[in-house]
């Protein structure tokens, strides 16, 4: 853990009693924009950086995460050495806006629904680097699925991967259907419920 992590827990520690409360109060709310009724685990998180590459790290391109909600993954991937004002991270809900902002200061937050694409200039001028996906696909039709995930593939520079969790047993969408590449982790057992990684990549034409 870096020494901002340290800090940050010090001083705003990720209270998972209290995200476990407010992810709830959001699946009340919206129960297909939230789609799960607790935050994902830092065991999942964990494994979803780990797909994150040296290389987006070491040069600083920016990684976009889908989904953060209460900033769980985020803070993995600040952990995995991604530097905090290199995420960019657009959420839906307000609450959970406000939350990020003040957990994560030196990050971009965006406020909107993230399966529309960014607006221009939301990257600064930078390189895109990564994806990391907390959507609740499944709760989309398959059209809108593809749409996601195609799109993303199409903003990234080849090889560099769209990262997703999923609960279920089949894809969200099959690779051949936007002439990608796909990696499963293992099933995350320490996630309620279990989960796994699903990594989509395009290799150049």
């Amino acid at each position: 853990m870096t020494a901002s992590s340290k800090r940050r827990l010090a001083a705003d520690p990720l209270n998972r009693t209290g995200d476990d409360a407010r992810f709830f109060k959001g699946w009340l709310k919206r129960p297909f924009v939230t789609g799960a009724v607790s935050p994902s685990s830092r065991a999942l998180g964990r494994a979803m950086s780990r797909f994150v590459p040296d290389g987006v790290v070491e040069a600083g391109d920016v990684v976009l995460e889908l989904g953060p909600g209460t900033g769980v993954v985020t803070q993995t991937l600040i952990d995995r050495g991604v530097a905090e004002e290199n995420l960019v991270l657009v959420e839906y809900s307000a609450e959970f806006c406000a939350l990020l902002k003040a957990r994560f200061p030196r990050a971009t937050i965006l406020e909107g629904d993230a399966y529309a694409p960014l607006e221009p200039g939301a990257l600064g001028g930078r390189r895109l680097g990564t994806i990391v996906s907390s959507l609740p696909l499944f709760t989309k039709p398959d059209a809108m699925r593809e749409t996601l995930i195609g799109g993303a593939l199409d903003t990234l520079p080849p090889g560099h991967p769209f990262i997703q969790f999923s609960y279920a047993l089949t894809l969200p969408v099959k690779p051949e259907r936007l002439g990608a590449q796909v990696e499963l982790s293992p099933w995350v057992k320490l996630n309620l419920p279990p989960a796994r990684v699903i990594v989509y990549r395009r290799t150049a034409p």
